[in-house]
């Protein structure tokens, strides 16, 4: 993802869901100070990334610890004074724990929370651009791909060059820039509340995801067989790892090499019967410490991606 220039106001929220019976409600926040109704969010600090700061307003604004679902895309618009703004938007299911853990109190900014029917809330949103986000998500409950889990595929970040480096190519270890890489990008991957981190067994990827593992408190899983020495030698067991991954239908972390990455994407767009087309081609295509997360539909994982987006590191 490639933000928006210094002139430009980012700011990044969700829309929070839940299943009341068969009934899916949304949660809409009431602005004190603005006296408006609206969608959780919040501007993007200096040196987060849009996911990151998703999950920190919805954490300051609701009371609620979530993990994002998959994107609802972005509203634009322009300020009093002239300043564009860029709001980008994510699902984020609020389950029953979550609501028990809540520690929202009404403050100054938030008056009330209000969980309401997506009609009802479509009614009491003060602004259209409101109701355009809320529109797509209505379309993701009525095809049933409200619920999604994430396979998150995840590049090393900038490692010594080979030929600076007179050891074997799996001790290669980041440079500066890519240990700062690495610890940019793991707030912003632990916002989709992965469950399961693998790595390639190479120095270079191992250390890309050890930020990712100390913000999630998860363990590292290395796996030679996402490794390019693998990948080199017709040794790799992409298939089969994505294979696995697909069947636990939950948020996992592959960090593997920019030669191994597109067979990845390969794989999950086969397993879920999505034509392998540019833009998803180009989603396997990553930089250093980028990032690209594939939402599958829970109810319907072979029936194509829900959604692609592609995240990187804000501070380089």
């Amino acid at each position: 993802m490639t933000l928006a220039s210094p002139a430009v106001v980012v700011a990044a929220g969700a829309v929070c869901w839940r299943l009341d019976g068969d009934e899916t409600q949304v949660l809409l926040v009431h602005r004190g100070e603005r006296a408006d109704v609206g969608l959780p969010k919040g501007k993007v600090d200096p040196g987060e990334t849009p996911p990151q700061a998703a999950v920190r307003e919805l954490q300051e604004e609701t009371g609620l610890s979530l993990a994002l679902g998959s994107p609802l895309g972005t509203v634009e618009y322009t300020l009093p004074g002239g300043r564009e703004k860029i709001v980008y938007y994510w699902t984020a299911e609020v389950a029953d724990s979550a609501l028990e853990l809540s520690t929202f109190e009404p403050n100054q900014e938030i008056a009330s929370l209000e969980w309401l029917t997506v009609k009802a809330a479509r009614a009491a949103l003060s602004y259209d651009r409101d109701r355009d986000v809320l529109d797509r998500f209505a379309k993701l409950v009525k095809a049933g791909n409200a619920r999604t889990f994430p396979i998150i595929a995840l590049r090393h970040g900038k490692a010594v060059p080979p030929g600076s480096w007179d050891g074997p190519d799996a001790t290669r270890p980041l440079l500066h820039r890519g240990l700062v890489e690495a610890n940019s990008v793991a707030p912003a991957i632990a916002a989709w509340g992965p469950t399961k981190l693998i790595s390639s067994t190479a120095v270079r990827c191992v250390t890309t995801i050890e930020p990712t593992a100390s913000v999630t408190g998860l363990p590292v899983k290395h796996e030679a067989g996402i490794s390019q020495d693998a990948y080199e030698d017709g040794t790799a067991k992409v298939n089969k790892i994505v294979r696995k991954r697909m069947a636990k239908q939950r948020a996992v972390v592959l960090c593997s090499h920019g030669p191994v990455l597109p067979g990845i994407i390969d794989a999950v767009a086969a397993a879920t019967n999505t034509p392998l087309d540019a833009p998803l081609k180009r989603a396997g295509m990553l930089a250093t410490a980028e990032f690209t997360v594939l939402h599958i539909s829970i109810a319907h994982p072979d029936q194509g991606l829900v959604a692609i987006e592609t995240h990187g590191p804000a501070v380089l």
